[in-house]
């Protein structure tokens, strides 16, 4: 202090702290010309007292103006020593950079220009305090005074110029300090730092972009700015890195594909749109390395395919089919179960085209990596139940396409088969709404006649016998109106004749059973009319309730469309099918005169023309009275199934046993009835309801599922052969 004080006059020292800045600028002048005469002297010690000085009684004192004079005072020192300036930066720089926390803004204003004068001085010696100079100019960039910014924005433009031109400046030192401040909130500290960014990556000298993982998501958060300026810096410095990218042939995709994958997800339309658009390109770029995010990569995907805005669906999806065309080996880190977990995650999804393209995702796997895909089935399998009831039609079709797929194998067919009975129990609506769909569709997929064989021989052992004969008789009206089983339906007319449609009638008929009309159907089909015959005369009153009546007039109404034409035709031959008749005429004796189905068939009965039974006998019979013909055949030949009458004795029953049949019938039937006499006696025994709330229950007992087929009119429909 004394040898300062012996070479800096009072005075000197008096003026550096007047209030006047001209006096103080002078004194600086005076400080500046002793350093230099010292420091041609090489008297080093007096220039660190004189600094030393400066620092104590003048940078730390309590005095603003005391202050102000010590960092212009440090400022012209710095200017005297000249070349020598970097030997003292370690006592100079330190106060000066404490001084930019002063809470006097004239102070941060003189430290701004004190430190621009010192940088001046010493460019590239500069460097080594570089860290602390950033972190003082990133605050400094959000100062509240206008003046202070400003004199910090040229002392940044400065600090960035002699970092381009050092070769001393450390990147990695450097990159802690950007990376804990990238999530600074602050509009003048983000553009501060996006300017750093774009500065240091136009260095060739300095790799940024290996170091881009660490700042990424910051500058990625940037895109979500209430200002557009930044917003525009922060997708133009994220573009020059994309195409550096492009460019580079080493890069580290997988940490950035981390966080592209939760940028994708954010709220913000413009960050998803740029996170999408690199993913992209990653996929396109990253080949191998990316192997092991691929469940990241399509967990981030899927849900853009559904995004609001069109940009972000045309990239998802372009993306998603660029991942599916990589063919990765699940020996090489290709994780089989995650991508299938995030596919059965998005099977949740409110939008449409997720959920399909998720669905698409298992059916690829189980495509190219069917082994390890089923090892992960029980994982998946009840999600993919669940779809069945998707509200998307599309979605229940291709989830069908996946069920199918798995189904190949014969363990996997009846698991599936298993486990779509028991959800069409658990759930009515979803075979009231879907039923129909699910079955044909499964039917194109799987084999009809192995479908509808699966499903008799689970019906046939169901113990909820209500359910059961719901569901026969849904899979009943699938059999007579659905195109796809159009080949079932032609095996079943060859039944008489053919071995492969007899067992197929013997395997339907056992969980046909469970109703009576779907019998009397399968049975019109079949051709076995002499059989359907059998049945409706074995009815007893129990059965003749109100389902029945409604499953009737719906058979009714069928018969009158094209798959029953050839029944229709039949009609013209009484002698060769008087069993048809008469199981017709048996229906229809069961129909309520005044119903819209008695008058449909006995107007079609009427139908036939008188000459049809001249072959018959030789007396005419009346035009509208073709029944009587039913009498005269008792004489006739012996009957045995219609289109053939047997002659010597011999069978045309392609050895199906009617009699045991008719008892397998009789005997569910049997069932069926002491089922619902448990059920009127426990509804009998519990707490009875008002007659206007049982008069209000009982058509709710008497609906059946009519699988999406519209109700028919009461007018006459269909077309007349």
């Amino acid at each position: 202090m004394a040898d300062a004080l012996s070479v800096v006059p009072a005075a000197v020292l008096r003026n550096l702290a007047d209030k006047l800045y001209e006096k103080r600028k002078n004194a600086a002048l005076e400080v500046e010309g002793i350093v230099k005469q010292l420091a041609a002297n090489g008297e080093h010690d007096k220039i660190t007292a004189v600094i030393n000085l400066l620092t104590t009684e003048f940078t730390y004192s309590p005095q603003a103006n005391h202050r102000k004079g010590g960092l212009i005072g440090l400022a012209a020192a710095t200017v005297g020593l000249t070349t020598d300036a970097a030997q003292h930066l370690e006592e100079i720089v330190p106060p000066v950079l404490n001084s930019f926390s002063d809470q006097d803004s004239r102070v941060r204003y003189y430290a701004c220009e004190a430190l621009y004068n010192i940088a001046k001085v010493v460019r590239g010696d500069f460097i080594i305090f570089f860290n602390q100079i950033f972190d003082v100019l990133c605050k400094l960039s959000a100062d509240s005074d206008a003046n202070v910014q400003s004199a910090a924005h040229l002392l940044d433009r400065l600090v960035k110029d002699i970092v381009t031109e050092s070769d001393q400046f450390s990147i990695e030192e450097f990159i802690p300090l950007l990376r804990e401040r990238m999530n600074v909130l602050n509009p003048y500290v983000r553009q501060f730092l996006v300017g750093w960014i774009t500065v240091l990556d136009s260095v060739p000298d300095i790799d940024m972009l290996g170091f881009l993982p660490d700042f990424l998501d910051g500058l990625f958060n940037m895109l979500s700015d209430s200002s557009h300026e930044i917003r525009q810096q922060a997708d133009s410095a994220l573009s020059e890195f994309l195409q550096e990218i492009k460019n580079s042939p080493s890069v580290d995709y997988g940490r950035m594909a981390e966080i592209l994958v939760q940028r994708a997800g954010s709220p913000d339309e413009f960050t998803r749109l740029t996170a999408i658009t690199w993913i992209n390109e990653f996929v396109k770029l990253g080949g191998d390395q990316l192997v092991p995010y691929y469940a990241d990569i399509l967990g981030a995907i899927l849900p853009c395919i559904s995004d609001k805005e069109e940009k972000i669906r045309v990239v998802a999806c372009e993306t998603n089919e660029e991942l599916r065309a990589i063919k990765a080996d699940p020996t090489e880190s290709f994780d089989v179960g995650a991508i299938l977990s995030i596919s059965r995650r998005q099977l949740s999804s409110e939008w449409e085209a997720t959920r399909i393209e998720a669905l698409h995702w298992i059916s690829t796997l189980l495509n190219r990596h069917r082994t390890e895909v089923l090892a992960f089935l029980n994982d998946i399998f009840e999600s993919l139940l669940k779809a069945l009831s998707d509200p998307s039609d599309e979605v229940v079709l291709v989830v069908l396409d996946v069920h199918a797929c798995i189904a190949k194998d014969p363990q996997h067919f009846h698991q599936l088969v298993v486990f779509l009975v028991q959800n069409f129990q658990l759930d009515n609506s979803l075979l009231e709404k879907r039923g129909a769909l699910i079955i044909r569709r499964l039917c194109v997929l799987l084999n009809a006649e192995r479908v509808y064989r699966e499903l008799s021989t689970i019906l046939e052992g169901e113990s909820d016998s209500d359910f059961a004969s719901i569901m026969v008789q849904a899979l009943n009206l699938i059999l007579l109106t659905s195109s796809e089983l159009s080949e079932i339906r032609y095996l079943l007319k060859q039944s008489l004749v053919n071995p492969a449609g007899k067992d197929l009638y013997i395997a339907l008929y056992a969980s046909w059973c469970h109703s009576p009309m779907a019998i009397i159907s399968l049975c019109f089909i079949a051709q076995t009319y002499q059989h359907a015959s059998v049945v409706i005369q074995s009815l007893v009153e129990e059965d003749i309730n109100p389902k029945f009546l409604v499953q009737l007039d719906k058979l009714i109404h069928l018969l009158e469309t094209p798959i029953f034409a050839y029944l229709r035709l039949q009609l013209l031959e009484p002698e060769r099918y008087i069993w048809l008749f008469k199981a017709l005429y048996g229906l229809l004796m069961l129909l309520p005169q005044q119903s819209a189905a008695f008058k449909i068939l006995k107007t079609r009965l009427k139908a036939v023309p008188s000459y049809s039974f001249n072959g018959m006998q030789s007396k005419r019979v009346p035009s509208g009275d073709s029944y009587q013909f039913l009498h005269h055949m008792s004489n006739g030949s012996q009957i045995i199934e219609d289109g053939d009458l047997a002659k010597d004795g011999g069978s045309s029953n392609n050895g199906i046993n009617f009699d045991a049949r008719l008892q397998q019938f009789q005997q569910m039937q049997h069932l069926h009835r002491m089922h619902f006499k448990a059920q009127t006696k426990s509804l009998n025994n519990s707490t009875p309801l008002p007659k206007e709330a049982q008069r209000e229950e009982e058509p709710s007992r008497t609906q059946s599922i009519d699988l999406n087929v519209p109700p028919h009119r009461s007018s006459k429909r269909g077309s007349q052969v």
